[in-house]
């Protein structure tokens, strides 16, 4: 099996029609300013051992060793052997809140960003187990079924923001819902939910949830972001705050952290609560007690051992350019003087 490591450097060989171009007018450039100077008869006389030939053969092998010069960094590797890795972990589920609640900013740079920052961190530390993403305001929808694909969960978490959802409020009992009904109970694999949210429920439907998901074995841990202080919701246009939002009567609406709700969630979900601060998500506790959780088995993956092979395309690049450093650029002078077509 063949694969270039760093593919991007492809794009290097569109160097090779820029040299070609300025070899092309270097050598127009050349010929004009030497007719310039004399005829034709003169120059022969004047510069004997001038070889044209000469030139565009140092140039040609500038271009080749350029080209493999860029392959060689572009890293070409071969496949040498399949392994087959055994993966164990636990089945994760994310319920994350993206309701205007959620841009407050009493965590910089605001609730929303640092769930989700905080969240790609927690992406590069899973280890076998498979991920899933809920996302949910007034209503809830499932983002990313549960997958192994961590590049896709990072891509899929880039693309929410509060516009996902047009249906204001947060039903957290919908999402809880949502990512039981994802679980496929068959596996005997470990199974998780972190609900990531302000806690202001609208619809008080979470606590049955949770007790229904304990019965079924599935620990919900719960992170809340925010301050019990609260804090206005800014709105911003063109990158400028232009004002926060307000209610019907036209109060600065002021959204606040409801911790007793959350931690009653985790309590009857038989898992912890963390709340966030700007410094710290709270994920790397909530990640270690995750890890707490005996793997199962979930499957094998092949992996191909492949080895570079950069140094094949290296070498005639150096020798190549010793070449070109010892040909010099006048023809030989015991080629100079064979005469063979003169009388």
């Amino acid at each position: 099996m063949f694969r270039l490591e760093n593919e991007i450097w492809l794009w290097a060989l569109l160097l090779i029609p820029c040299m070609l171009l300025m070899l092309f007018m270097h050598m127009k450039w050349h010929k004009t300013a030497l007719s310039r100077l004399a005829d034709k008869a003169l120059i022969q006389l004047i510069m004997p051992r001038q070889s044209n030939r000469k030139i565009r053969f140092h140039a040609w092998i500038l271009v080749i060793a350029t080209c493999l010069l860029v392959l060689g960094i572009a890293n070409p590797q071969l496949g040498s052997k399949l392994e087959e890795v055994e993966r164990k972990g636990i089945d994760l589920m994310i319920c994350l809140d993206i309701s205007n609640s959620m841009l407050a900013e009493d965590i910089k740079p605001n609730r929303l960003v640092r769930s989700k920052m905080a969240l790609e961190r927690l992406v590069d530390q899973l280890k076998g187990d498979r991920i899933g993403i809920v996302v949910f305001a007034g209503k809830a929808f499932v983002q990313l079924p549960i997958t192994s694909d961590y590049a896709a969960a990072k891509m899929f978490l880039k693309s929410v923001n509060t516009n996902t959802i047009s249906v204001q409020g947060t039903d957290i009992g919908a999402a809880l819902s949502l990512a039981l009904e994802s679980f496929n109970y068959e596996s005997t694999s470990q199974k998780a939910v972190i609900v990531i949210t302000d806690g202001e429920d609208h619809e008080g439907e979470t606590q049955r949830i949770a007790k229904e998901a304990a019965e079924k074995g599935v620990i919900i841990h719960t992170i809340g972001m925010g301050s019990e202080e609260g804090s206005p919701i800014p709105i911003y246009r063109n990158n400028q705050q232009i004002g926060f939002r307000k209610d019907r009567v036209g109060n600065t609406v002021v959204t606040k952290l409801n911790e007793n709700m959350l931690m009653e969630l985790a309590e009857a979900g038989n898992g912890k609560f963390v709340r966030a601060s700007t410094s710290d998500s709270g994920l790397e506790y909530i990640l270690n007690e995750i890890n707490t959780l005996e793997k199962t088995a979930m499957g094998s993956r092949m992996y191909t051992d492949y080895e570079d092979r950069f140094q094949y395309l290296l070498f005639p690049v150096i020798l190549l350019l010793v070449i070109e450093m010892m040909i010099g650029y006048r023809k030989s002078t015991w080629i100079h003087k064979i005469k063979l077509f003169r009388a």
